[in-house]
């Protein structure tokens, strides 16, 4: 294998970042993080438990005054030295990312922790512009302005599937606006999130200000969500959980953003480049292998184009080399874990009865059979109504179905629960045009899928949720706003008041 990345007893201490310092959990089980690429047991730590909850939430809650109090250039400072050294850091993050998640190193090098360093150094720009409505005579006798104000401490729920960028969409615009905030990564890929804390404090970030809870979504999570002194709740993740997230929270009146699952169409009208469009559909299928809630998942391809869609697919999937996620030759790491890998597979095995597995569909032998690894996949055949058509699979793997008008293909595409991000695939404007406009989701590329940058919100429709990470928007989500209203006549007795006194 591949210069791997070393752990080097640096989370010994513990994985729960409370007050800017690493602490042991409290809830008397230990919970392994395995290399999905060996099977191995990297390190073994203690769970939070509701007591290591409330600690991260005093914590915070004490450093919310001073770093609320500061001013927009304050802490717009901080965050600059905070993407200065997240860069410094970017190769020990990239090695940590792909021990714990199996990523390709490509991947992290080049995407991962490259967009989180331009995330951080975009809210360090944004911190400065969180004005409200300029002020105005909107009565005629009452100055009017608006502030956009702290919520109070946040506490979040980040997924897997990109541990180190969902830290940073979680952790940035929550800081940037004057926030404290409890962060609880998901307990199999804790290590980058702890290493952005620990980047905060070294940049000079106050303690207390950004917390790591590492534990069970059972305990740590519902705890954390409930919390009295919780007064936002954001959580990414699946739409199951997500729904009972939004009981809880709405139980005891929190703002609540949601980032959920999704299932996104990858639509190719007859008049599209063949060649771009199958490029970008395995490309976009097998981004992190395949577990993305913005992948590529089901291509719905004109009549006149499907033939040849699906083998150039089927070709180009055929090239992609599965292997050791630390070697830069890699093309396709394994899944997280052999229980997701095991999902997948069952997925693809219950569709066999009713469509075809075109290519893939197995796990590799050979050197890479101890790791949680899936072949590149390619189904046909299937029904709209299907399960491989309409559930996430979160895995490497794409479903082509056919189409003959653009009626029928828009239609397709928004046959789905979910609304996170769509594609469209056309030399033509005007169906380009109509396509962004008629297809539900938070985000439609045109010509292209999956890329993100720091200025443009990412967020759902329907059951993806609703809210928005990145991006100014973002600010919308974590700030209060308030009106405030001055008199401007200084007359003791107003017009208004004879509602009260009559006449006199």
């Amino acid at each position: 294998m591949g210069n791997r990345f070393q752990m080097h007893d640096r989370f010994a201490a513990g994985a729960q970042y409370i007050g800017g310092r690493l602490r042991p959990g409290t809830s008397g089980r230990l919970q392994d993080i395995v290399d999905p690429a060996t099977g191995e047991t990297v390190h073994t730590y203690e769970l939070a438990g509701a007591a290591d909850v409330d600690a991260a939430v005093a914590a915070a809650g004490d450093a919310l005054p001073g770093w609320a109090g500061a001013t927009p250039g304050e802490r717009s400072d901080a965050l600059h030295r905070f993407a200065a050294v997240l860069a410094d850091r970017a190769e020990d993050l990239a090695g940590a990312e792909s021990l714990q998640c199996g990523k390709p190193v490509r991947l992290t090098t080049e995407f991962d922790v490259p967009g989180t360093v331009d995330n951080t150094a975009f809210f360090a720009g944004a911190a400065r512009h969180l004005q409200g409505q300029s002020a105005g005579e909107y009565s005629g006798d009452h100055t009017s302005y608006v502030r956009r104000e702290p919520i109070g401490t946040v506490g979040s729920i980040a997924p897997w599937n990109y541990p180190l960028q969902m830290a940073a969409w979680k952790v940035l615009p929550a800081i940037a606006a004057g926030n404290t905030i409890v962060l609880k990564p998901a307990e199999i890929t804790p290590l980058t999130s702890l290493m952005f804390a620990q980047a905060a404090t070294e940049a000079g970030i106050p303690d207390g200000v950004v917390n790591i809870v590492s534990g069970a979504g059972k305990d740590a999570g519902e705890h954390l969500v409930g919390h009295p002194d919780i007064a936002m709740t954001s959580f990414t993740g699946s739409t199951a959980v997500g729904k009972r997230v939004a009981e809880i929270a709405t139980s005891t009146v929190k703002r609540l953003h949601l980032e959920l699952g999704g299932k996104a169409p990858f639509v190719v009208f007859d008049d599209a480049d063949v060649e771009a469009a199958a490029h970008g559909a395995v490309a976009g299928s097998l981004i992190n292998t395949g577990q993305d809630c913005t992948a590529a998942t089901r291509a719905y391809v004109q009549r006149p184009l499907y033939d040849a869609f699906v083998e150039a697919v089927a070709g180009l999937m055929a090239t992609v080399r599965p292997g050791d996620p630390f070697d830069p030759s890699t093309d396709l790491g394994p899944l997280v874990s052999h229980a997701q890998r095991d999902r997948v597979a069952a997925v693809v095995d219950r569709a066999r009865a009713c469509a075809t597995v075109v290519t893939g569909g197995e796990a590799p032998q050979g050197e890479l059979k101890n790791g949680a690894y899936y072949l590149p996949t390619l189904v046909t055949g299937a029904a709209q109504d299907s399960e491989i058509v309409q559930s996430e699979i979160f895995g490497p793997v794409l479903v082509v179905l056919p189409f003959d008008s653009d009626d029928e293909g828009i239609a397709l595409a928004n046959d789905t629960p979910y609304g996170l991000a769509a594609s469209a695939w056309t030399r033509d404007v005007y169906r380009a045009g109509r396509a962004t406009r008629e297809m539900k989701a938070g985000c439609v590329w045109v010509n292209d899928h999956i890329p993100i940058i720091s200025e443009m919100p990412h967020g759902g429709y329907k059951a993806s949720g609703f809210g928005k990470d990145m991006s100014a928007y973002s600010f919308e989500e974590y700030t209060q706003v308030k009106h405030v209203m001055y008199d401007n006549t200084a007359v003791v007795r107003k017009d208004w008041h004879r509602t009260i006194f009559q006449g006199r």
